[in-house]
C-alpha cells in the first residue's frame, strides 16, 4: 500500500524554481559588453559597422560582434543602445556601437576621433585587447 501511495505521488513535481524572468534589453547589452574586451554591436549590411570591425582587424584586434539583425530580439537591443548613446528618439542609425573593455565608447564618430587622436590604442591596452 505505501509503495502504490510513493508512485502516485511521484509523477507530481511542484515547481520549485522561480519562473524565469526576461532579461531586459539594457540588462542583456551591458552583459554581453562585458563578455570581451572588444564588442561591436552591429547590422550586417551596414557598411559603417563593416569599416569599424576592418579597423579594428587591421589593427590586430578580434572584436566580439552582436549582428542586430540576425538576433530575434535585435530590434529591443538597437533600442537599449539608441537610450545608452543619449540619441532616443533619434533619426539617424544607431550602429555600430563599441565596447572597450565593458565601457562604453560610443558610435563610429567617437571611434574614428578616438583613433585618429591616438586614444584608441591605450584603451584596448588597457583592456587586454591590444598587447602591442
Amino acid at each position: 500500500m505505501q509503495y502504490a501511495a510513493a508512485e502516485q505521488a511521484a509523477w507530481y513535481m511542484p515547481a520549485a524554481a522561480a519562473p524565469m524572468v526576461a532579461e531586459s534589453a539594457v540588462a542583456r547589452v551591458e552583459r554581453l559588453a562585458s563578455e570581451s574586451a572588444v564588442v561591436v554591436f552591429s547590422v550586417s549590411s551596414c557598411c559603417m559597422c563593416h569599416a569599424v570591425k576592418r579597423l579594428f582587424c587591421g589593427m590586430g584586434v578580434h572584436p566580439a560582434v552582436h549582428e542586430l539583425d540576425l538576433d530575434p530580439r535585435g530590434r529591443e537591443l538597437e533600442r537599449a543602445l539608441a537610450r545608452l548613446l543619449g540619441g532616443y528618439g533619434h533619426a539617424s542609425p544607431v550602429v555600430p556601437v563599441v565596447f572597450i573593455g565593458g565601457k562604453l565608447v560610443g558610435a563610429m564618430d567617437r571611434v574614428m576621433a578616438a583613433h585618429i587622436n591616438g586614444s584608441l590604442v591605450p584603451l584596448l591596452k588597457e583592456a587586454g585587447a591590444l598587447w602591442l
